[in-house]
């Protein structure tokens, strides 16, 4: 034999005697305790990533839910806001043509007053001039002919008593 086998031959016979002592001393069984051990582990870490994984999805579900739900009672709160500002915007309207309105209406009544007395007033006026200007008449008259008048008159009377 030459010498590359005979290395070859005790390096075998040295692994073989290796592996001996390390199933003797159970090497083998820890190394697939350990192995199985972190299979187990490694199960267990998946199991709870699966479960925590649903538990994740579960709550989005719920928190999309109750997102969708937010979102249609802020939409629903808009639309109501909205017919609101719209029925206090007709009432408004409708309440500030009531005004106007009411305020056309007294003051058209102040002017028609108004017009009424500047009328009577005028009237009144015209009525103290026109006594005014009898009484000026009467007077001149009465001054030229008011002795001719006071005897007609008597004869008149005189007449009527007959």
């Amino acid at each position: 034999m030459d010498a590359t086998a005979l290395a070859t031959l005790w390096i075998f016979i040295g692994l073989l005697t290796f592996l001996g002592i390390l199933i003797y001393f159970g090497v083998p069984k820890t190394v697939l305790g350990l192995l199985d051990s972190k299979v187990q582990k490694i199960a267990d870490d998946l199991n709870d990533a699966k479960q925590l994984r649903e538990e994740a999805q579960s709550l989005l579900a719920e928190y999309e839910r109750k997102r969708q739900a937010a979102e249609e009672e802020a939409q629903e709160i808009i639309d109501a806001a909205k017919s609101e500002a719209v029925r206090l915007t007709q009432e408004a309207q409708t309440a500030l043509e009531d005004l106007i309105t009411r305020r056309t209406k007294a003051v058209e009544e102040k002017i028609a007053q108004a017009e009424s007395q500047a009328i009577a007033d005028v009237r009144a006026r015209s009525a103290d001039i026109a006594v005014e200007a009898a009484r000026h008449v009467l007077m001149d008259k009465m001054g030229e002919k008011g002795d001719d008048l006071v005897a007609q008159a008597i004869k008149d009377v005189s007449a009527s008593l007959n």
